[in-house]
């Protein structure tokens, strides 16, 4: 067994992470995580700048506090913190003065190559790369691996495949380090951090980073230190398998990884072992991130108070007119509050353009409403220049196209196979196996639809990796025994996240017996009656973790960087779905 610890959930975690974690217990490997769509355009953005720039800086102050301890422990380090200059961050480390062995990997940044890829516009293309050029520069005696874009998941692979000594075919292998991955690769998301139940958390304040101890066939047990804040649980470990999935099968550059065939058991206190993952060749392309930079965007807000709110809204809107403009009333106030602020409601107004003029000249024109508008005029900011808008679009292309360069410590330069994909055929008999029932081995329970066939809605499904699609007479249920109009958050849990544009919504009964109930009422037209916001919307069935995830389409428009929502990275989705009122059956209260 190897224990692989994360550190790092994004560029701005806590950094003290890493000394708690090598102080807290022992550890094999440290990973941290420092990369996101966003983060790539904002280290896209300094590298244009300078040339020298492009990484995540912050892993240089983890490293020089903690780096001379790794080393008296053995313990390893592996972080993608190099971003788009991973030999720039090498050098660097290097430069501590340490007696380190750093590598790195590189061959991700397809930006020299735009134009031949067809990645056109791009300022910044990097392919997400997997665990073998980490596993490599391991094998080759590292102490620190930089890499640029991995997939997430990977530092863990990489990590597991050179202690293991896995090859490229040891699919249920790298599909069991995926999935460990995947539950750590965000930190403390796996420990009880933006978990739906927060209010059963010990030790919240300070939460423990998690730890994944893999086994040789790569099922593994996630856990944290003794004595550190949070909680490792069957739902904290769910909650964090459904962040920012789409079907039950997930697509990696080293292996497909049937998220389906997951099994969660408690193994002890802050213990839950995962097993059963099953995994298949991985697809002949790997994903790219491409980001572009596309025009201007600036915002303002008013603060409308009191009386007459929409007649408000409406004369501001007529005072700074233009079709570039988003407009967002969010009525936060109150009748007859007691105070001023529970008085008051917001008018967003955001302006999206290719001149940066006119930009600039969209607070200005703003500004000079404030004696000419509304009473009680007041804005939430001052006036600025905007900021360039960058958007997130993800391409594809053939992995033979995509160099894997693992570069040892002593400079040797290796290039990492793509091992072949097998032929496209139809899944193994092993693979289309039927999870077992999520309700144990009894009967399910059945629940009929209202009389008169009231609350029929159509069901959009699909299994993820096949390319099934079809609709059926998905039936909003009602049991017998009668039901309570209650928040749907009562009994279910949840997680969103974005990617790119999309939405991303995994929900999970806290009872498994509450599935097949789950299951029939939660149909996409049902989403979309609680959700009023969504489009178009995907529904994936996950059985062995009682969860459905829901991909709702375009929701985030071009991305974060670009989105004009109020939440553009969608992390609130799941609390409004959660807030929802529904007709829940007394059985399951």
């Amino acid at each position: 067994m190897i224990r692989i610890a994360n550190v790092s959930g994004f560029y701005g975690d806590r950094i003290s992470a890493m000394r708690e974690m090598l102080d807290g217990g022992p550890v094999d490997v440290i990973t941290g995580d420092y990369l996101a769509e966003l983060t790539m355009l904002i280290l896209g953005r300094q590298k244009m700048a300078d040339p020298s720039a492009g990484y995540a800086r912050t892993f240089l102050k983890q490293a020089k506090d903690c780096l001379a301890d790794a080393l008296e422990r053995g313990v390893k380090i592996v972080v993608n913190a190099g971003g788009l200059n991973p030999a720039g961050l090498a050098d660097a480390v290097r430069a501590l003065g340490f007696p380190a062995r750093v590598a790195h990997v590189e061959g991700d940044d397809l930006l020299p190559r735009a134009a031949e890829l067809g990645l056109h516009g791009a300022l910044t293309a990097n392919a997400y790369l997997g665990g073998w050029g980490i596993a490599s520069c391991l094998n080759a005696g590292a102490d620190v691996v930089v890499t640029g874009r991995v997939t997430d998941a990977s530092l863990v692979v990489g990590a597991a495949a050179a202690h293991h000594g896995w090859t490229p075919t040891d699919y249920d292998a790298l599909a069991g380090a995926t999935v460990a991955g995947h539950v750590i690769e965000c930190g403390t998301q796996a420990t009880g951090g933006n978990y739906a139940f927060f209010t059963e958390i010990p030790g919240a304040e300070h939460l423990g980073f998690p730890i994944a101890e893999v086994d040789a066939d790569g099922s593994s047990v996630i856990t944290k230190h003794p004595g550190t804040g949070g909680a490792v649980t069957v739902e904290t470990v769910t909650a964090q398998l459904l962040y920012e999935i789409q079907g039950a099968r997930y697509l990696g550059p080293d292996v497909t990884t049937h998220f389906d065939m997951i099994v969660l058991t408690p193994d002890g206190p802050d213990r839950v072992r995962i097993s059963g993952v099953q995994g298949s060749p991985p697809p002949p392309t790997v994903k790219v991130c491409v980001n572009t930079l596309d025009g201007f965007r600036n915002s303002a807000t008013f603060v409308l108070t009191g009386l007459d709110i929409d007649a408000k809204a409406a004369l501001v809107r007529r005072q700074l007119p233009g079709e570039d403009i988003t407009w967002t009333l969010a009525r936060t106030d109150r009748e007859d509050a007691d105070t001023e602020e529970t008085a008051s409601a917001l008018l967003h107004a955001t302006v999206r353009t290719p001149d940066p003029a006119r930009a600039k000249a969209f607070s200005r024109a703003a500004v000079e409403l404030a004696l000419a508008s509304y009473p009680g005029f007041i804005l939430t900011a001052p006036p600025s220049d905007g900021t360039p808008v960058g958007v997130y679009r993800p391409e594809y292309v053939l992995r033979t196209d995509v160099p894997h360069i693992a570069v040892h410590p002593d400079g040797t330069r290796t290039t990492i196979p793509w091992p072949p994909t097998p032929p496209v055929s139809a899944p193994s008999e092993h693979h289309q196996t039927a999870p077992t029932a999520p309700w144990g081995d009894g009967p399910a329970p059945v629940y009929s639809a209202p009389a008169g066939g009231e609350g029929v809605t159509g069901r959009l499904w699909t299994d993820g990796g096949e390319g099934r699609a079809g609709v059926d007479g998905g039936v909003r249920v009602a049991a017998s025994g009668g039901t309570r109009r209650l928040p749907i958050g009562v009994v279910v849990g949840a997680r969103s996240g974005d990617k790119g544009g999309n939405a991303n919504l995994g929900v999970w009964v806290r009872d498994p017996n509450a599935y097949p109930w789950l299951v029939r009422e939660l149909t996409v037209g049902r989403l979309k009656e609680l959700l009023p916001e969504a489009g178009d919307v995907e529904r994936h069935e996950l059985p062995n973790l009682h969860a459905l995830n829901f991909v709702l389409k375009g929701l985030l428009g071009q991305g974060v960087a670009a989105s004009t929502r109020f939440d553009p990275q969608a992390k609130g989705l799941g609390e409004w779905f959660r807030s929802r009122h529904v007709d829940i059956p007394e059985e399951l209260l």
